[in-house]
Formats: structure tokens, sequence, C-alpha cells
């Protein structure tokens, strides 16, 4: 029994780490290489990601500079960054791409918390159909004759605290991500 909750907790822990993938692509007016990741780059007809063709490096709080390996690749990596939502611009001296971070105003902070709050939802969502899984699972079990039903109630119990324990886990993680992006 023990060997079935393990699996619904590592879809849950999957969620959790999913969550924390979003949040990290959320703009919160300090630099990171973090914030790329989703961009990606037609190179040579193949949509790739830029830490795939190019050093990215933050060398303080407000800049991020991209070096590409290949000179062709300079013009990919700033029509792909102006065309991605973040709002950056991209400047080009030939050598490097540096992109500067603006400090964030107050109506795009207030904006980016409603989105962090849609994503900690979305996060939330699936840790109950994750648990829904698991109860349909046990119920299954138990018309089958695999377990009896006291055994179904504790695994749905135990499942339960499971949830409740991850969702307060995904409301923690959204209060600190709400605190980074409301900080100037």
């Amino acid at each position: 029994m023990r060997e079935e909750l393990k699996e619904y907790k590592d879809r849950m822990d999957k969620a959790l780490a999913n969550l924390d993938k979003e949040f990290t692509r959320l703009r919160t007016g300090r630099a990171s290489s973090t914030l790329l990741d989703g961009v990606k780059v037609d190179y040579y007809g193949t949509p790739t990601p830029i830490a795939q063709i190019a050093s990215v490096s933050t060398p303080d709080s407000r800049t991020i500079t991209i070096q590409p390996w290949d000179r062709a690749a300079f013009s990919l990596i700033e029509k792909a960054i102006q065309k991605s939502d973040l709002g950056l611009n991209p400047v080009n001296d030939g050598k490097i791409i540096r992109i500067v971070i603006p400090p964030l105003t107050e109506d795009r902070r207030k904006d980016l918390v409603k989105v962090a709050k849609k994503y900690a939802e979305e996060s939330k969502v699936a840790l109950r159909n994750i648990r829904r899984d698991a109860n349909e699972a046990f119920k299954k079990q138990k018309s089958d004759k695999k377990i009896s039903e006291d055994d179904q109630q504790r695994l749905e119990a135990d499942v339960q605290k499971l949830t409740d324990e991850y969702v307060a886990k995904t409301d923690k993680v959204l209060a600190a991500k709400d605190k980074e992006i409301m900080e100037i």
C-alpha cells in the first residue's frame, strides 16, 4: 500500500516542481538566466533554446548577457527575444547581446501577482486531480477485492493528508513569489 502512496506523492512532487518552473519564468525585476528558458530560437529550422546556442550570464542584478557561439545566431536570438511575451529589448553590439531588465511598475507588479496566483491555482487543480485518480484506483482495488473497505478508507485519508500538505506547500511558494514580485 505504501508503494501506491509513494507513486501519488511523486506525482504531487512533480506538480510542485512544475509550479516552481513556471515561477522562474515570471519576471520579478531581477535579471535571471532562467527568464529566457522558454524562448526558442529558429536555429537552422529547429526551435532551439538560447542556452544551447549561446552562453547566457547575469553580470549584475539588472542585466542579462548572451554571447552566441555562432555569428549567424545574433539576429535570430534578438528576434526570438523580441517576439517573446517577456517585454524585453535586446541590444546587440556585435560581440554580445545585452538585455537590461527595466524596473517594474506598480501595475505590472500587480499583473504578475495575478499570473502567479493563476499558476498556483493550476497547480492546486493538478494536485486535486491526482487525489481523484488515487481515490478511483483505491475504489477499483476494493471492488476487485484486492483491498478491504478499511484499507480503502485508510488510503483515501492518507491521500487527503498528502493533498492538504502539498496545497499548503503551494500556498507557501505563492506567498514567497508574491513577496518577491512586490519587492522594489
